[in-house]
């Protein structure tokens, strides 16, 4: 009975828009609890669990708790990998929401340096450590889902609701936090902080019901029925697939840049370098996060009809042009001037180069390494391309005294990003016994070559390589 109900998974197709909005939902609440802690940090952490050290040491100290969540990010992906490419890609999304919101809701209750001195940071450093393991099981699991539910000429753009769960976990936590500044200080370092963590206990039963209700990826199945899921995915990935690895990692050199410049230090770099409000920044940041959960899938349909590889070096072009006018923007410190800056930083060049980047990892790794390759990929460059993002713009800040020596770093970062997607090896396809067979037998049909008419013109580089 069991082989007969595989069999019809495998050959019936999930609704892919199903699975798609069950992602960016879960995904969603995950960066919610991910991100409220970077909001916390820049905004609140600094005096409650760094009392000691002076300001810029403190912020430091701040950024570099940040930072140990992308350490763990790439051992989470490399974990959850392993078992949602040997077991199943449900079952570890199921597991990832759960660990997240439960070392969110944790950080709610911490007591501070004044109770418990220096075990305080530490804790706090070690449910940072937590959160990067979960969300490293997370972010892999929900775009392999999508992608492996979606048409093969529109891949892309399933993919890409995984990666509008980031702006609107980032609108979700800058809300929180935006709300619980309208406090008096003394109630919000007092007890108002906590509040955006607990709310984390909410969630969860949100994110277990959603992922509860997902089905399992149909391409998975397939590998099941046939007998040829991966004892080791890993140690294939790091064997078979090192330039794919490479590329995965270092694609993400320009998004992560943008982002991470707009989300966390602008929080920093404004109110205290330019003396505007914490609430101008986060209302700012709130508008663009909210334009840009529609922008990030409206940019993957233009890279399923272009080629994701080609229109993501055009977008780390984009970036790198727009790196000095986001600062001149932001640096006029008026409203107009910051809701501008905030408003081509994140709709417009982060979604360029991140809406489709989802996708175009997932692709470089075969189905049945894919969960553990596109996550490990990911999470890595995480940890070389985005933890030191914060930490280097202070520094250049501190040394230069211009906001000119940050936009350079940006436009390095890009031209880099763009040099490494060109190098990406031909897309993996979806696996055949996957798909219905009529879906199959159009795909070997005399007019056609292997992959279907959308995935050739999705990614030009293959049709070249097969001619």
């Amino acid at each position: 009975m069991s082989t007969t109900r595989s069999a019809a998974q495998v050959t019936t197709k999930p609704s892919a828009a199903k699975v798609a909005v069950a992602g960016f939902i879960g995904t969603t609440i995950e960066w919610y609890d991910y991100l409220v802690f970077g909001a916390a940090t820049v905004l609140v952490f600094n005096p409650l669990f760094f009392p000691t050290l002076d300001p810029l040491a403190g912020t430091l100290a701040g950024f570099a708790t940040l930072a140990v969540a992308f350490l763990a990010r790439p051992v989470g992906g490399l974990v959850f990998g392993h078992f949602g490419d040997r077991i199943g890609r449900k079952k570890m999304l199921v597991l990832s929401v759960v660990m997240m919101g439960a070392g969110t809701f944790a950080v709610g209750l911490l007591p501070t340096y004044e109770t418990i001195g220096i075990w305080a940071p530490i804790l706090l450093v070690a449910l940072r450590f937590v959160q990067g393991f979960a969300v490293g099981g997370e972010w892999g699991g929900a775009v392999v889902m999508s992608l492996e539910h979606a048409p093969p000429n529109r891949r892309a753009f399933y993919a890409s609701f995984p990666q509008a769960g980031v702006p609107a976990g980032t609108f979700l936590s800058s809300s929180a936090f935006f709300l619980v500044t309208l406090m008096p200080e003394e109630q919000l370092l007092s007890w108002g902080w906590r509040i955006p963590f607990l709310c984390s206990a909410i969630l969860i039963v949100v994110g277990l019901y959603i992922r509860m209700r997902v089905t399992e990826s149909p391409e998975f199945l397939a590998l099941r029925s046939g007998g040829d899921v991966a004892k080791l995915p890993a140690a294939d990935v790091f064997a078979s697939h090192k330039r794919a690895l490479v590329v995965g990692s270092l694609c993400l050199l320009a998004p992560n840049a943008v982002f991470y410049l707009a989300s966390t230090f602008f929080l920093s770099y404004g109110p205290v370098h330019l003396g505007l409000s914490r609430g101008l920044v986060l209302t700012a940041l709130l508008v663009a996060s909210a334009v840009q959960v529609v922008t990030l899938p409206l940019f993957a349909i233009i890279a399923d009809r272009t080629g994701t590889k080609n229109f993501l070096m055009a977008g780390s072009a984009v970036v790198a042009v727009g790196a000095f006018p986001v600062f001149l923007l932001f640096d006029t410190g008026t409203v107009a001037g910051v809701v501008a800056a905030y408003l081509l930083a994140l709709p417009v060049l982060h979604a360029l180069v991140y809406g489709a980047v989802a996708g175009f990892i997932a692709e470089l790794f075969p189905p049945k390494a894919r969960y553990t390759g596109s996550s490990v990929a990911y999470h890595l460059g995480g940890a070389v391309t985005a933890a030191p993002v914060p930490i280097v713009a202070t520094l250049l800040l501190t040394e230069f005294g211009t906001s000119a020596a940050i936009a350079v770093y940006l436009i390095l970062a890009s031209l880099v990003c763009g040099l490494v997607i060109s190098l990406a090896p031909a897309p993996r396809g979806p696996v055949e016994s996957a798909r219905p067979r009529s879906e199959v037998a159009a795909r070997h049909s005399p007019s056609g070559v292997r992959g279907s008419a959308g995935a050739r013109d999705r990614h030009p580089e293959v049709r070249a390589g097969q001619q």
